[in-house]
């Protein structure tokens, strides 16, 4: 019997459809075809690209509501979160097609030369191991620097979002990419060794979790082949004593509870100050009672649920070691399969669950700091580093301290989020490497250094 991925829309649990996976017969034929379309598509101008990037941004925006459909009945975002993140792609193409050129001209370079500089050139066939919270999102920040740099994409998306993975390929096809420069590989976590060893493959990227990261490292390394890994955050939000605590705690709630909390750069963690915790509790228990859980689809519903029952399940589990451990259940706690209600923690402290380990979930965390330098220290006792903010009215006191923060990006009095004009990713067990702005589209080029006398 043929295997199958299902694609089951998670707030009831019904089956929506089912793909084969590919035999090796035709992993191999993706394969050919992907090296068959960089010998061309390498050799295009930038003005032809751009010419293709725009125009799949013209169809992302064309078809924004049927794919953010596909989406909410995929993962379960609700809808509005979905048009967004459809628009978002099509910004990360638009930016790549006028800034790709730019970001990839000659760097000279003084030395004892009659010139000497470094030049980038596409390396190939770079594939993407992506995750199913934001099914075009994660895709479209890799694809759209890859492809602006000449490289070819190949994808292998997590199966319960198989949809929106042939609906990508589907769009760079409409657009008049050459045959082969994007293609979906519909396979399983078995298969991927015997992508990622072929000749063709020249790197890999990941975004997903520690586990998956881990694998992926190994399997790069043992074959000679770049990666970049984006993998869990257990971000820390600081709430310093003069902070503005009505827009601390609504930004709060709004990063922690965006995608059913199912967001790797969604504050986790709310450091506050032990002076101002009352309040701050008392805002982010008004901002959360606001909240309705429900059908994705269904307007005025603000958390839809989890993607999945497994992940509903171990979210339980993490609240549950948390307060038996000594935290107090302050909101919510109701799970009713992948719906998952929002709630709040409170006295959390090191050691328990949800400070240790990535809350992948509509489940905050606060947890008390008896300073400003009690609430870094606190922030930086934690295994990952991908973002994390800082609240205060002193902003350059603020900046003073974010550069003490260990992770990928800090943001102060603002909303962690990922943007196509600045870097994205962490440090420790929350990764290595960059995706997003210049850097994003460097990490996948040959940097070739010139010199002659």
């Amino acid at each position: 019997m043929t295997k199958v991925f299902k694609s089951i829309f998670p707030y009831n649990q019904q089956q929506i459809a089912e793909y084969p996976l590919m035999d090796n017969r035709a992993i191999a034929s993706t394969l050919t075809k992907t090296a068959r379309a960089y010998t061309h598509w390498s050799e295009q101008s930038f003005a032809y690209r751009t010419e293709i990037l725009n125009k799949v941004a013209t169809i992302l925006r064309r078809d924004r509501d049927q794919l953010a459909t596909l989406i909410t009945n995929e993962m379960g975002k609700v809808l509005p979160e979905s048009k967004g993140e459809v628009e978002k792609c099509a910004w990360v193409c638009e930016y790549y097609a006028q800034n790709a050129e730019a970001f990839l001209q000659d760097e000279a370079i003084e030395a004892d030369y009659y010139k000497s500089f470094v030049s980038y050139h596409p390396t190939g066939a770079v594939l993407a191991i992506m995750p199913w919270n934001f099914p075009f999102w994660q895709v479209f920040r890799y694809a759209a620097p890859t492809l602006m740099a000449g490289n070819t994409a190949l994808l292998k998306h997590a199966p319960n979002v198989t949809g929106c993975s042939l609906a990508i390929q589907k769009i760079f096809d409409e657009a008049g990419a050459l045959d082969g420069v994007f293609q979906s590989l519909i396979v399983d976590t078995q298969d991927v060794e015997q992508i990622v060893s072929s000749d063709i493959v020249q790197a890999v990227t990941l975004t997903g979790s520690e586990r998956a990261g881990a694998s992926v490292a190994a399997l790069a390394g043992k074959h000679i082949k770049k990666s970049v890994l984006e993998l869990g955050g257990s971000d820390a939000l600081i709430v310093l004593a003069d902070a503005d605590i009505e827009k601390a705690a609504a930004v709060a709630v709004q990063s922690r509870m965006l995608n059913a909390g199912q967001s790797c750069i969604a504050s986790k963690r709310f450091i506050v100050e032990k002076a101002i915790e009352d309040q701050f509790i008392h805002q982010l228990q008004l901002q959360i009672l606001k909240l309705k859980q429900g059908d994705p689809f269904v307007e005025g519903i603000t958390t839809g649920p989890m993607a999945r029952l497994d992940l509903a399940r171990e979210l339980k589990r993490q609240m549950q070691s948390t307060v038996k451990s000594g935290a107090i259940l302050e909101i919510g706690g109701d799970v009713d399969g992948a719906n998952f209600q929002p709630s709040l923690l409170l006295k959390v402290q090191k050691g328990m669950a949800t400070f240790e380990e990535e809350a992948f979930g509509p489940l905050a965390s606060v947890i008390t700091a008896v300073s400003e330098s009690d609430a870094i220290s606190i922030a930086n006792q934690s295994n990952y580093g991908l973002g994390g903010s800082i609240w205060t009215r002193d902003v350059e006191k603020g900046i003073a301290l974010g550069r003490k923060i260990n992770s990928g990006a800090v943001f102060i009095n603002s909303l962690v989020k990922s943007d196509p004009r600045l870097p994205f990713g962490g440090i420790k067990k929350s990764g290595y490497g960059r995706e997003l702005g210049r850097l994003g589209i460097l990490e996948f080029m040959n940097a070739k250094t010139i010199a002659a006398e």
